[in-house]
């Protein structure tokens, strides 16, 4: 199984990567499940996704304790909890314009700034489709196509150009 840790900020759209890529992975024909955590918070405050990927039937359900990824939607939410919910050969992926700070304190870090791409093409600082594209390149867990489909089959669609658009740059934008 294959597990992963979204951390983002009420509003930035965590839980809402963590839902697509279980979407994605069910028109792959495989098993999914993600969930969010968050307190009573609004707009801004800490939020967690999760979603556990795998070819057979998922059956626990319980919050993910040790994530194969980590991924940090907001640089600001990076603390030593995080390096401490990932796997020893675990994979930080980080919104970040300098990868050197993150390189030194895990083995398997790799950033994207996406706040520059989503800014560029969507106009707005909202990255989490940009992390799908990552996500897809690092891991191969997931095709960039399922990830396409997902999009156009549950955004908006005056959001779904735009939103493909920067899963295409950031899948190949991200250096590993």
């Amino acid at each position: 199984m294959c597990e992963i840790i979204w951390y983002g900020r009420g509003g930035g759209g965590a839980f809402t990567a963590a839902r697509l890529l279980g979407i994605a992975a069910s028109l792959e024909n495989r098993y999914a499940l993600a969930f969010p955590t968050f307190g009573p918070e609004r707009r801004g405050a800490l939020v967690l996704g999760f979603t556990k990927l795998d070819d057979v039937k998922i059956l626990d359900r319980s919050e993910i304790t040790e994530a194969d990824f980590a991924i940090i939607l907001d640089e600001t939410l990076f603390s030593d909890e995080v390096l401490k919910r990932l796997k020893l050969n675990g994979t930080l992926l980080i919104n970040t314009k300098d990868i050197s700070k993150y390189a030194s304190l895990h083995k398997n870090a790799v950033g994207l700034d996406a706040s520059a791409l989503a800014l560029a093409i969507l106009k707005k600082p909202i990255v989490n489709t940009a992390f799908l594209g990552a996500f897809a390149a690092v891991s191969k867990e997931i095709s960039l196509n399922a990830l396409e489909n997902a999009v156009k089959q549950d955004m908006k669609a005056s959001l779904v150009e735009k939103n493909i658009e920067l899963l295409r740059t950031s899948y190949e934008s991200v250096n590993i």
